[in-house]
């Protein structure tokens, strides 16, 4: 017998892998897709999404473009951690041209006549960028450079940024500082409170096709929000090796001293400070 059928799954509940499939609508995240809805349907150029690591923002980042599938031409840049050159090269190619046979000196004016071509037709064309805190001040500048072309009514390229928070210290740099003042909608990402944490687990565990009462009992949910901080990457890993250990153990109830062993297996937990996380002692004790 293996783990998802001990427990009537069809699926692993808790991979770490951004799936829509299994999207939770918390408030933080109702806020922030909102936040995205609303600046985009309003034509700005910039937007920005921030938050810690593993709060969401790429699942985010893939539940807007799903959204906006067959509404406008979307853009996806994973890792935008480029120089200008390669940047305008990974934007030709979402945007169905031959970049690789296009001179370096054209390439961003055949960026340009295609985004027009898109306006004529009517489409908006809307650019994600994900761990955009990687991305070096030059090529930042770029990316301004290529949001500067704009018909009367709106721009013709919408870019959404979204990074880590260290984003927002490379935004208060002088070389960027027109960038930062065209950025007019933003959202910051938070964790979970301790009522969403325990909603957030029975969905994941109901998507994954688990029927019944969920199997964390209070005790347990009580410190996987406070080891977690609420924060869904954590609380995903941390459920997944507490419901394998229960699994080996024969069992189909994850307790506190479920949880307690698997913050003690995790040293992204393990060894952050308890006054920084706002938690007790008790989540590991």
């Amino acid at each position: 017998m293996n783990y998802r059928r001990h427990f009537g799954l069809r699926e692993a509940p808790f991979g770490i892998t951004p799936d829509t499939g299994f999207f939770f609508s918390s408030r933080n995240v109702q806020e922030a897709l909102n936040t995205l809805v609303v600046a985009v349907a309003n034509g700005e150029g910039f937007i920005k999404i921030t938050g810690e690591v593993g709060t969401g923002k790429t699942l985010l980042c893939r539940k807007l473009l799903a959204s906006l599938e067959g509404s406008a031409v979307t853009a996806y840049i994973p890792n935008p951690n480029l120089q200008p050159r390669a940047l305008y090269l990974a934007l030709a190619a979402e945007l169905d041209l031959d970049a690789e046979h296009i001179e370096s000196h054209r390439l961003d004016k055949e960026i340009m006549r295609r985004l027009l071509e898109h306006a004529r037709h009517g489409k908006r064309v809307i650019l994600c960028m994900d761990e955009t805190q990687a991305m070096p001040l030059e090529t930042l500048e770029a990316l301004r450079l290529l949001t500067n072309l704009e018909t009367e009514k709106r721009k013709l390229l919408q870019v959404v940024l979204f990074g880590q928070p260290e984003l927002d210290r490379k935004l208060a740099s002088d070389s960027v500082r027109q960038l930062a003042q065209r950025i007019t909608f933003q959202y910051r990402m938070r964790g979970l409170d301790r009522e969403e944490t325990g909603q957030y687990v029975a969905h994941r565990l109901h998507v994954a096709g688990y029927s019944g009462v969920s199997p964390f009992t209070r005790d347990a949910l009580r410190r996987l929000h406070s080891a977690s901080g609420g924060v869904p990457r954590l609380i995903n890993i941390l459920s997944h090796k507490a419901m394998m250990l229960v699994y080996g153990e024969g069992g189909h109830s994850i307790e506190g001293r479920h949880i307690k062993a698997a913050i003690l297996d995790t040293p992204a937990v393990r060894g952050k400070r308890w006054w920084h996380l706002g938690l007790s002692r008790s989540a590991v004790q």
